[in-house]
């Protein structure tokens, strides 16, 4: 074992309370911000529509994808009923619960890591390096990931639409 494997295997543990930590400051209250509900809803649709654009000759990979997503909706719509929305004074807040995003967001995490990990050990070999879509493990946390977290940006975003026609604006 090198001292650049050394590191690595030091630098994980940190690196993942460091994800943990930012995760849980992110699943706190929150102002309700409808371009943000809007962007996240683009950006995990994005995360799930890439990968699948590269995948229509492969249809099992897309099947697994497809999969995850579809369990990613169904959790996120679970999840959305137990997120606490808010109309104050100040503004609109919504409270998610914090245990459901982080696992979802650290399963994602931990198929990254891995990928990562398996491309630097596979560096300088003669295995070519596996594509990102080349694992039906990723393809379903990736399905999970977009789907929960755009089921969220989504319930949030029509949330702030129907208070806005309540309103009559």
């Amino acid at each position: 074992m090198n001292i650049t494997t050394l590191t690595l295997l030091v630098l994980t543990p940190f690196l993942v309370w460091r994800i943990y930590s930012r995760l849980r400051t992110a699943m706190a209250r929150q102002r309700s911000i409808v371009s943000r509900h809007w962007t996240g809803l683009g950006v995990f649709a994005a995360m799930v529509l890439v990968p699948a654009s590269e995948l229509f000759r492969r249809l099992p990979m897309l099947g697994w994808l497809a999969l995850g997503c579809a369990a990613g909706v169904a959790y996120g719509v679970w999840a959305f009923r137990h997120t606490r929305l808010e109309q104050t004074e100040e503004g609109y807040y919504f409270t998610p619960p914090a245990r459901l995003g982080i696992v979802i967001a650290m399963l994602f995490t931990a198929r990254i890591l891995y990928i990562g990990f398996e491309m630097y050990a596979n560096q300088g070999g003669t295995t070519p390096t596996p594509r990102f879509t080349d694992s039906l493990l990723t393809m379903l946390a990736v399905g999970v990931t977009g789907g929960y977290f755009g089921t969220i940006s989504a319930g949030l975003a029509l949330w702030r639409y129907r208070i806005r026609q309540a309103i009559g604006r």
